[in-house]
């Protein structure tokens, strides 16, 4: 159970405080090397328990960018699809 942030981040930093589990590190941090924004799959936890969505999701100015990953805790979530709709 994990979201996913894709290569439309744009590195705005508003994901990053928003997250409960502090499993959201910047590019910087990001151990596969690429230039995004990265999720720790072993602490998201899809903000159940936090909130009705996930929270950097609803942070995110950039529509698409977060994903569900594969096998969404969230009911109704499906993987590869935006966690949040405008």
């Amino acid at each position: 159970m994990a979201v996913v942030i894709t290569d439309i981040c744009i590195s705005c930093d508003a994901c990053l405080d928003e997250c409960p589990t502090e499993a959201i590190v910047d590019n910087d941090e990001n151990p596969t090397g690429e230039d995004i924004y990265y999720v720790f799959e072993d602490k998201c936890v899809e903000c159940i328990g936090h909130n009705d969505s996930p929270a950097c999701a609803e942070a995110c100015p950039t529509e698409g960018c977060i994903v569900w990953g594969a096998n969404p805790s969230t009911e109704g979530a499906v993987a590869g699809q935006p966690c949040v709709e405008d």
